[in-house]
């Protein structure tokens, strides 16, 4: 059942109240609230429906009402939907922050800890921001360069010019002709490849034409297959963990501590990200109510994450987490603020 303009405004009346509050809101507070100019017995009774509708709940008997995941859902759908063809003016903290990311434009572990600290202290919430990762690694070049007669740098560059280096001790000396005809083998094969579409039967041709050198060769594949590899571990940046405990739904000991272990050990954030970063609707910003969180100990929140970019293929995820009367609106705005300030520092022309 689609709800009337009505029952929409009553609905969206009902969160905002709870949101400022998180008291139950009764159909009198109602009638002061809103400009419906409705009588407390009309709203009490369009509240009747949207509790039959399941959008509201009543928590205790004689007590108001609070707003339902799904309450919660509508409302964010139709606020994301009018919020799409707009991108909010930013903050000062962001305009801040995006002069810091143009002064330390090289040091991303420090900029990514400091989006986090900066998100928690302008929300309220807990925060996390992940570094970004490749998807779908290819081999872009293979340089391979002679340190001296015991040693080979070889230089690897993958997807999103990500440049990973390595030394191989050898036991032949290899002058400047033998060095360049590896260069030439092994990028003429392997440049534009994936790790698995480096297959046995490629190994064993290439190992092949090295000749006498099919043990470097050998050596220098298990380099590249390394630099290839998506680590499993994602490095997670957070903050704001305490604001956890400005929250009384979510501030009793066994909440409170199950919330914390899940931000000190980071793994069940990393399957959080895992999920964000192959979610393919294309919109960047997902939005988890309550049990909709992949993660179990977040049930009684809601977590608003975003996809940023910084170049194709080269993505991470920024997460705000508070509980389900979070401030949506406030929280969605400066997500798409912060996430258009990554993606359009770093991309490339």
């Amino acid at each position: 059942m689609e709800l009337d303009e009505r029952k929409l405004k009553i609905l969206q009346a009902i969160i905002r109240n709870y949101l400022e509050t998180g008291e139950p809101v009764g159909s009198r507070t109602i009638s002061k609230y809103t400009d419906l100019n409705l009588s407390s017995a009309t709203i009490r009774n369009e509240m009747a429906d949207l509790e039959e509708l399941g959008y509201i709940i009543q928590p205790h008997t004689s007590a108001g009402r609070i707003p339902s995941d799904k309450g919660y859902r509508l409302y964010v759908d139709r606020m994301m939907q009018e919020k799409e063809e707009q991108l909010s003016q930013a903050t000062q903290e962001v305009k801040d922050m995006q002069k810091l990311l143009l002064e330390r434009e090289d040091k991303m572990e420090a900029i990514l800890k400091q989006v986090a600290k900066m998100l928690a202290v302008n929300t309220n919430y807990a925060t996390m921001i992940s570094a970004p990762q490749m998807k779908g690694n290819r081999l872009k070049f293979l340089q391979i360069s002679k340190l001296d007669e015991r040693q080979l740098l070889i230089t690897v560059v993958i997807e999103g010019n990500v440049i990973k280096n390595h030394m191989i001790p050898v036991n032949d000396v290899l002058d400047d002709e033998a060095i360049w005809k590896l260069n030439l083998l092994l990028n003429t094969n392997l440049n534009g490849l994936r790790i698995e579409e480096i297959n046995l039967a490629m190994i064993s041709k290439l190992k092949q034409q090295a000749g006498i050198y099919d043990d470097i060769v050998s050596a220098i594949l298990d380099t590249i297959s390394e630099a290839l590899q998506n680590d499993e571990d994602i490095e997670i940046y957070t903050s704001g963990t305490n604001n956890i405990f400005k929250y009384p739904e979510l501030a009793d000991q066994q909440r409170a501590s199950e919330l914390i272990t899940t931000f000190e050990e980071k793994q069940l954030l990393n399957e959080l990200v895992q999920e964000t970063l192959t979610d393919e609707n294309g919109t960047g910003i997902q939005v988890y109510i309550g049990n909709e969180t992949p993660i179990q100990t977040m049930k009684d929140c809601s977590v608003v994450t975003a996809t940023y970019e910084l170049e194709e293929g080269v993505k991470g995820t920024i997460g705000i987490i508070g509980p389900r009367r979070m401030d949506y609106d406030k929280v969605i705005s400066t997500l798409k603020t912060m996430k258009s300030q990554l993606d359009t520092l770093y991309k490339k022309d």
